[in-house]
């Protein structure tokens, strides 16, 4: 049985729905994360079950028991968003203390949660004499006194600096892993989603439009703007014909459509190979990467590990990234390769 499951959950906002038919169940320990951008519907979810935003339709099960109709003190489920909200006239001990219904032990409580947290020290301390990546830490410490059964976090590293939100994050799921917490997490930030989430559920326009391990969203999108939304891309058009696409790269199969059909062929910048063989004017045969075309370079760019070019082929623009150092000068010609197997497929 998961720890927690949300069947069927819509809302709609002045007749114009917001989330519909969401569906999703998370297991103790599990980090699933909502993954969208700005108004496909996540946060209205996670306020949902949170029991702030009321539900038009669904149900939201903790442990098998519903809990849609109780009110949000009485769901077991914690709160973490990106502003910490810790109160400022509190000390740091009576922030983490604030949830907590059983004086005579909160004090025990408190200080074991503060030492996980690395802060044993800070218990008389203020939030306003804390760093950013300290009161992130109070704020763990405090959401998870209570001991929830889930956790459910808005964006609750995207105040942080990069250098700081790697460690502030990792230390934070290692601490609600251990609590067996279920957690579900808000971003926008397909990159953060995948460093962090057990499964990933990539919402658009108010539903879900593909769930699964960060693996297997990446490796094989659903559609091509799930496929946009994780990296950039190069995508070449074609018409089916004899069962054919034909492109500047040599021919691709096309299993399963349709005669006349127009499809989008897309294909990572990381995946397109630069033929340094030809380029040197050693020409080899065609294998099974696929025909070369002819690329001449637009510009090119050091992005600090790796290059990036910008290729002219027939007209279009393709692009390719390359690990150190790699700046051709403008006009120059080379002959590009696009593997198979890094290719995905896509209907109009």
């Amino acid at each position: 049985m998961p720890r927690l499951e949300i069947k069927g959950l819509s809302r709609s906002f002045a007749g114009k729905e917001a989330v519909r038919d969401v569906a999703l169940a998370v297991d103790a320990g599990q980090v699933t994360c909502l993954l969208g951008a700005s108004g496909c519907g996540k946060s209205t979810t996670l306020r949902m079950i949170a029991g702030v935003e009321a539900i038009d339709a669904g149900d939201i099960l903790l442990d098998g028991r519903s809990i849609a109709a109780l009110p949000p003190e009485a769901r077991g489920i914690g709160l973490m968003f990106q502003d910490f909200a810790l109160f400022p006239h509190l000390s740091v001990g009576d922030n983490v203390a604030y949830g907590l219904k059983h004086r005579r032990t909160a004090k025990a409580r408190v200080e074991a949660l503060l030492g996980r947290v690395g802060l044993a020290s800070y218990m008389d301390k203020y939030p306003h004499e804390l760093s950013g990546g300290e009161q992130q830490r109070v704020a763990l410490a405090r959401a998870i006194a209570p001991k929830p059964a889930v956790m459910l976090m808005d964006e609750p590293f995207s105040g942080l600096d990069e250098r700081l939100r790697d460690e502030v994050r990792d230390h934070t799921l290692a601490v609600l892993r251990e609590e067996g917490t279920a957690i579900i997490l808000v971003t926008h930030d397909p990159m953060e989603a995948m460093r962090m989430a057990d499964e990933i559920t990539l919402m658009r326009e108010g539903r879900i439009v593909q769930q699964g391990a960060p693996y297997t969203i990446f490796n094989a999108p659903g559609d091509l703007e799930t496929a946009r939304f994780f990296s950039d891309l190069n995508v070449i058009s074609g018409v089916v014909e004899g069962g054919l696409i034909s492109t500047p790269f040599g021919p691709f199969l096309a299993p399963g459509r349709q005669e006349g059909e127009t499809v989008d062929i897309a294909v990572r910048p990381q995946h397109v190979g630069v033929d340094f063989h030809r380029a040197r004017g050693a020409p080899r045969p065609s294998d099974d990467e696929g025909e070369v075309a002819e690329g001449t370079v637009r510009r090119a760019r050091f992005l600090g590990q790796l290059s990036e070019v910008e290729f002219d082929v027939a007209g279009q623009s393709i692009k390719t990234t390359l690990p150190g150092v790699f700046l051709p000068p403008e006009g120059r010609v080379f002959h590009l390769r696009i593997p198979r197997r890094h290719c995905h497929l896509f209907s109009r």
